[in-house]
């Protein structure tokens, strides 16, 4: 699932016109990005949810044919927030384990590792993986905690790194979540964290959180012209 349902308040004006996600870096849209990675680690079956100029999201991605993937869409009269947003959506993703990515963010991963993850996820084990990342400037204090053995958890124990907006869930995991609320999902992770559900990657490669205009401009000079991290 591709979460492509905000605003982009901080990227006004830019998303006064354009769903964030269709906001171009490098020559493509983000959310273009995403869905060629994901084709290439063999993951075809997709979700988008949308709200905010939604339809121009659908006009640009359709099917999803050309891009070698199958999209469904996941409709809402106004954003649901993560855990609402994938909460409405459960009834598409189905009964196994599965990856959701921000729409509004540039991952360089590999998701095929991920995936592998996924499928260790279960409703009586862990619930959650998730890919976590060095804390950018804007963010440096970070979000979690990271383990050796891969747990994450967020009693300030372990060595403390940004969520990147990228992770496998079980489906289990919203349960109880109403589909017609918003709802956040940093305090499901945290109820699963205390429980010692949640594990965890570290990335170091190229991840931007394109929050700004300017990491927006930054993030299309560097693909633009190949600049590493």
């Amino acid at each position: 699932m591709i979460l492509a349902a905000g605003r982009g308040e901080r990227m006004r004006p830019l998303t006064d016109t354009c769903p964030k996600p269709l906001l171009a870096a490098g020559g493509k849209p983000l959310i273009v990005w995403h869905i060629e990675r994901l084709a290439t680690a063999g993951i075809t079956e997709l979700v988008i949810n949308h709200a905010h100029l939604g339809a121009m999201i659908e006009a640009a991605l359709g099917d999803g044919r050309r891009l070698g993937v199958t999209i469904h869409y996941s409709p809402e009269g106004s954003a649901l927030e993560t855990a609402g947003g994938i909460a409405r959506a459960l009834p598409l993703l189905g009964d196994a384990p599965f990856l959701v990515i921000n729409g509004d963010v540039f991952c360089d991963a590999d998701f095929a590792p991920l995936a592998r993850a996924a499928a260790g996820l279960r409703a009586d084990g862990p619930l959650a993986h998730l890919l976590l990342v060095p804390n950018p400037p804007h963010h440096p204090d970070g979000d979690f905690g990271l383990h050796a053995d891969g747990h994450i958890r967020d009693d300030g124990s372990g060595t403390r790194l940004t969520f990147a907006g990228v992770g496998a869930y079980h489906p289990a995991l919203f349960a109880g979540v109403d589909p017609d609320r918003p709802a956040k999902l940093a305090p499901l992770l945290r109820t699963a964290m205390s429980d010692g559900r949640v594990r965890g990657t570290r990335f170091d490669g190229r991840w931007v959180d394109v929050g700004t205009p300017a990491r927006l401009r930054e993030l299309d000079q560097a693909l633009r012209t190949g600049t590493p991290d």
